[in-house]
């Protein structure tokens, strides 16, 4: 390791020397950088994920029902005879010897999952290859090296990157396709521009703040135009209230509003109006039941007179009844 290290860094130096003594120039990419950010491969590594994700679920399901099997027969074994063991043994290890070939075919070294992948990124690699050549002919690179393969680079300038330039070159060949010619005009204008720009950071940066300060304007102005707009229909629902309530005092009609209001004065009054007699009702009923109560009391009274009256009398008439006694002769 240590001498394939060693090798690198030696090698990077004759490049930096003969770049100083005879204008080499060299660029890099980082692949994984560019399959990140290319479509048509971000779409078909998600449709792979989700097959090896059934695969996984799959494994699982298989697993459960091999389980299933050994505490079955864990359970049931010493009701079994010898031989019925051993062919449930021999149906598990069958099952389980089913299981890691299956899961070597789907995810092994040389299984569907990495053989998908290369398939799927060998036609992306093609592109990112072809782009880098035109790039490399185009702006005189004599090295593109790759930043994600197995060479050790200790140190990568970000000037150096050319992985913007390859999406963009792959990006641009699928929409030309799609274009009329005028669009291809446009779009030829509009790469030209983005070549300069690549080639003079400090003009990217220049347009860029350029950009960002026109955004900046370009919301101001929007932002005063909802706040006018805003003011404007506040005013005219103003305007229209007032002018409604001129016509309803012409008129003598009430609006809406007001009716409303009404309605609920109309109600509490009636609210009021019924606590009101409910208030009499009880003042009415409790005089009542004063009244009677007085009325019994004085009955009361009354028939205790005649009472008292009646029997004072019979006293009387007894005591009138009785016989008068006789006085004695004297002897």
């Amino acid at each position: 390791m240590k001498k394939y290290f060693l090798a690198a860094f030696l090698l990077l130096l004759v490049f930096q020397a003969n770049a100083q003594s005879r204008g080499i120039k060299i660029g890099y990419i980082d692949m994984e950088y560019i399959l990140q950010n290319v479509p048509d491969y971000t779409e078909a590594k998600s449709q792979l994920e989700q097959k090896a994700q059934k695969w996984k679920q799959d494994i699982e399901a298989k697993k459960i029902e091999i389980a299933k099997l050994k505490d079955a027969l864990k359970t049931e074994k010493a009701l079994l005879t010898r031989e019925l063991i051993e062919e449930r043994e021999e149906e598990i290890k069958f099952q389980e010897t089913e299981l890691l070939d299956f899961q070597q075919k789907k995810f092994g070294p040389n299984g569907d999952l990495i053989t998908q992948k290369a398939v799927l990124v060998k036609p992306i690699q093609d592109q990112v290859f072809t782009a880098v050549q035109d790039i490399a002919e185009l702006k005189k690179y004599d090295y593109v090296f790759d930043k994600s393969s197995d060479l050790t680079m200790l140190f990568t300038a970000k000037r150096h990157d050319i992985s913007d330039q390859v999406i963009r070159t792959i990006t641009r060949a699928e929409k030309r396709q799609e274009m009329t010619k005028k669009q291809l005009k446009a779009q030829e204008a509009k790469e030209y521009k983005e070549d300069v720009e690549d080639e003079n950071p400090a003009l990217a940066e220049r347009r860029k703040a350029l950009e960002d300060k026109k955004a900046l304007r370009d919301k101001q102005l929007e932002d005063k135009k909802l706040a006018a707009e805003a003011r404007k229909k506040e005013q005219d629902d103003k305007r229209k209230a007032a002018a409604e309530a001129r016509e309803n005092k012409k008129t003598g009609t009430v609006s809406a509003n007001d009716t409303k209001e009404g309605e609920v004065d109309e109600t509490e009054k009636a609210v009021d109006g019924t606590a009101t007699e409910t208030n009499k009702e009880d003042k009415a009923a409790t005089k009542a039941k004063i009244q009677e109560d007085r009325k019994k009391a004085l009955d009361e009274k009354k028939k205790k007179i005649i009472a008292d009256r009646e029997a004072a009398k019979k006293a009387r008439e007894d005591k009138k009844a009785q016989p008068k006694e006789e006085p004695k002769k004297e002897e």
